[in-house]
């Protein structure tokens, strides 16, 4: 656990001390308060046209469904772009300069090499969605949401950060490039925020297992409050798999 420990400051403050961090995460923040107040004035005036045209029947405009639930699904496009920029450098830098194998060689084993290293990357997503989720907590002042679907959409996004993560971190173990790294993971993440696409014209279990693996999928749920084991296991596995991946391509790096 020591060594894990020692991994993930070092990791955390290399973030911290170049650029990086800082232009993802007020890049973040800034792209997030921008559709935020967006999706309010569109509630508004949403809510506006309602109050003029009463005899038109219709449900009245949900704030969960217009603002939050809108808002959370942007963030979640943004975080397929910005979290390659966070997980380029975790194991491709390391390779580049030649430290790898000082820590291939040091006590510490690929598996505490790459938790730690998660763990750094995890600390910044984390940081991101929170300041980014304190603007749909502020409604909570003004209006009246629904606080489930606002909480549980919160840990759905969390969870799609870690997911991604970890995928982008296997990526960046298998090439010694940065640049590469970030558009490889760009493009498998991106691939994998689209998977559910086809479903619709492929129709029966094709289409079944397309909506299972789709992360957007299993993420809605949790944005209307629905917080299911499935989704969760889901997750779990994700960031598991792209840890593993990460670990058996340092492993046979290793041994080379």
């Amino acid at each position: 656990m020591k060594n894990i420990i020692a991994i993930f400051r070092r990791e955390t403050l290399s973030f911290f001390v170049s650029p990086i961090a800082y232009f993802v995460i007020t890049g973040f923040v800034l792209l997030g308060a921008y559709f935020f107040i967006m999706l309010l004035s569109y509630f508004d005036l949403a809510l506006a046209e309602y109050a003029r045209m009463p005899r038109m029947g219709g449900p009245v405009p949900n704030l969960n469904q217009w603002v939050i639930e809108g808002y959370f699904q942007t963030l979640l496009v943004i975080l397929v772009f910005l979290i390659p920029l966070l997980t380029m450098r975790t194991l491709a830098e390391e390779r580049h300069r030649g430290t790898y194998e000082l820590l291939a060689t040091s006590p510490l084993s690929i598996f505490e090499i790459v938790l730690g290293k998660f763990l750094g990357v995890a600390f910044v997503v984390t940081l991101m969605i929170v300041l980014a989720g304190a603007f749909p907590l502020l409604i909570c002042i003004w209006g009246n949401p629904e606080v489930k679907p606002l909480l549980s959409g919160l840990l759905g996004m969390l969870l799609f950060g870690l997911a991604f993560s970890s995928i982008g971190m296997a990526v960046s173990s298998f090439t010694e490039n940065q640049i590469v790294a970030a558009i490889s993971s760009m493009v498998a993440l991106l691939m994998l925020y689209m998977i559910h696409s086809p479903a619709q014209s492929l129709g029966g279990t094709g289409a079944d297992i397309l909506m299972y693996l789709s992360p957007v999928m299993q993420v809605r749920d949790l944005m209307r409050g629905v917080v299911t084991l499935k989704s969760l296991v889901y997750f779990l596995s994700l960031i598991s798999l792209g840890l593993f991946l990460s670990q058996r391509a340092l492993d046979a790096q290793r041994w080379r």
